[in-house]
């Protein structure tokens, strides 16, 4: 019997299967372990992981590095670059292994997370047409939609699956049991479907604004500097359904409790031509996240090639190497 020949293709496609289940058998043991331990001892787990994790993320880093000079070209020095990176990093680890806590434990949340502006989503509630929560990867943003559903909201948000079936099903399970209803972003006919069900049943639907949206389908607009293939859905659905488009975003506090910050509800800039309107507004709330991104840099996950998807004509920024 002749055996198989490994090819490199195969070979690549081997080990990209080993490290999700690498990552998928991981995320299960640290999950079970954090089940067991008592509040105080969380900080002391991730800054272990951290430490230990930092040092296996090379591809990562360089990705978050090319990120950071695209954005921000000569305004920051190496050194300030590297800080930012690191602090990013801190923040993503954090955030996964505070997140897993809270799912077993959301009572938590109710110290550990303040509101400012709850009262811009309270009133865009009233309208009765459910709300379009525009927000980023930026963050501990899942832990902003627990606690939006443990305030007694409705929730929902458009996700993305993980490549991982089985860490999918995991996640969809523990999303579930916090009260987080799932509105898969593919395929795209069932996610406009979903997303305008959620909203017609007064859900707070959130919704990311800050990945590559590819060039098919998305608009380009100014993110710091640079065109970035947009999604248009929050105004498409604006403009659908009537529901409200309310920026909401979440941030670190020096004692290590959380901030949610509501802004006041986004109000449409109307255009004659549709095309025209969908972008102008989205460029608007791209700009708002960038805001967010200049005051608070280490939240963003710059890890994420935002610019990968180029227009026609337009040259590639990004740093060789």
């Amino acid at each position: 019997m002749t055996p198989p020949i490994i090819t490199f293709m195969n070979f690549e496609r081997y080990v990209k299967n080993f490290q999700r289940a690498l990552a998928r058998y991981g995320l299960f043991t640290s999950a079970w372990i954090l089940d067991r331990l008592p509040f105080g001892m969380v900080e002391f787990f991730a800054r272990c992981l951290i430490a230990v994790g930092f040092r296996f993320t090379l591809r990562q880093r360089r990705i978050a590095r090319e990120s950071l000079e695209i954005a921000f070209g000569k305004e920051k020095s190496s050194r300030e670059i590297d800080g930012i990176i690191r602090r990013c990093f801190e923040s993503l680890g954090y955030g996964m292994i505070e997140m897993l806590y809270f799912m077993s434990h959301p009572r938590l949340t109710d110290r550990m997370v303040r509101w400012e502006g709850k009262e811009h989503l309270e009133n865009a509630l009233a309208r009765g047409r459910g709300v379009i929560a525009v927000t980023a990867h930026f963050g501990n943003f899942p832990l902003m939609m627990l606690c939006c559903a443990r305030q007694g909201y409705k929730t929902a948000s458009i996700i993305r699956p993980a490549r991982d079936a089985a860490l999918e099903k995991y996640l969809f399970r523990r999303r579930s049991e916090c009260g987080v209803n799932t509105v898969y972003a593919v395929p795209r006919r069932e996610c406009v479907i979903n997303a305008l069900k959620a909203l017609s049943g007064g859900e707070v639907l959130f919704i990311p604004l800050d990945q590559n949206f590819g060039s098919d389908g998305g608009v380009f607009v100014d993110f710091f500097g640079q065109k970035a293939a947009t999604a248009t859905g929050p105004v498409v659905f604006a403009r659908r359904s009537r529901a409200p488009i309310v920026p909401m975003f979440i941030v670190r506090e020096k004692d290590g409790t959380h901030a949610i910050m509501v802004e006041p509800v986004f109000e449409l800039q109307e255009r004659a031509d549709e095309q025209e309107a969908v972008a102008v507004n989205i460029a608007a709330l791209t700009n708002l996240i960038e805001r967010y991104i200049r005051r608070y840099p280490h939240e963003w996950g710059w890890m994420h090639r935002r610019w990968k998807s180029k227009p026609s004509g337009y040259p590639d920024t990004r740093i060789p190497g």
